[in-house]
């Protein structure tokens, strides 16, 4: 029976995670691929650890995997600690906020469960779903990343940034990923783009955008490490 396995990177999310796992429990995957939930708190300062371990002590039937980083090293750093301990056929990014839908698995699954995609990307700006309106500046930046990398890597996508990236497990361990923090996002997607014959799809998704003020991390130095990791592993193959 195949199994996805879902990573959370946390870092301060005292006010969404639980919320957050309750979604991810909630949903019926398709075919009665299994439940895997690994949470990789990124050493939060708030009640983020507190609320996670009663979570847990609440839905002892639930498949979660808790692993604290005793020093914050970022979300990407996250990533490689979820992915390292993921056992799943599939392997699937949610974030601890609540910007993305778990309801919306089925819908990146449905063309990798079927043999057709080998990596699934869930677009905000694909549009056909529900999504909060953000700012221009936001959105310019987002189109200016993808369009980026799509030059670098010759694929075509809309949202190069998005949380929702699925993979078959096989693929993502078998790749060196290096960046700790939002970098994380333009590597993956470069380094992907390079495996012979892979097939990548893409989705549109819901977006349920939060501003700095509702906890939302990701700023314009963010912005600067993208472009330089997008020049760094678009213009240098690994050796």
């Amino acid at each position: 029976m195949k199994k996805l396995s879902i990573l959370i990177p946390a870092y301060n999310e005292e006010n969404t995670i639980s919320a957050v796992l309750d979604k991810v429990l909630s949903v019926n995957l398709m075919d009665n691929i299994k439940k895997e939930i690994i949470i990789v708190n990124d050493c939060s300062k708030d009640g983020t650890e507190k609320n996670i371990l009663s979570y847990i002590e609440k839905n002892p039937e639930a498949d979660i995997q808790y692993v604290k980083h005793e020093v914050n090293q970022g979300k990407g750093a996250a990533l490689h600690t979820g992915i390292a301990k993921a056992g799943g056929d599939y392997i699937i990014i949610q974030d601890a906020d609540l910007e993305c839908d778990p309801a919306e698995f089925n819908l990146l699954l449905k063309p990798m469960h079927e043999g057709y995609a080998d990596v699934v990307f869930g677009s905000r700006f694909a549009g056909g779903n529900v999504h909060r309106v953000i700012r221009k500046s936001s959105l310019r930046a987002n189109k200016f990343l993808t369009r980026l990398t799509n030059f670098f890597t010759g694929l075509t996508i809309t949202d190069m940034e998005t949380c929702y990236k699925l993979f078959r497990s096989e693929i993502l361990k078998d790749i060196h990923l290096t960046e700790k923090r939002f970098g994380f996002e333009p590597e993956v997607t470069i380094k992907i783009a390079r495996i012979p014959k892979i097939k990548i799809y893409e989705l549109s998704i819901s977006y349920y955008a939060r501003g700095v003020d509702e906890g939302k991390k990701i700023g314009w130095k963010d912005g600067i490490r993208a472009i330089y990791c997008i020049l760094k592993y678009g213009l240098f193959k690994a050796k």
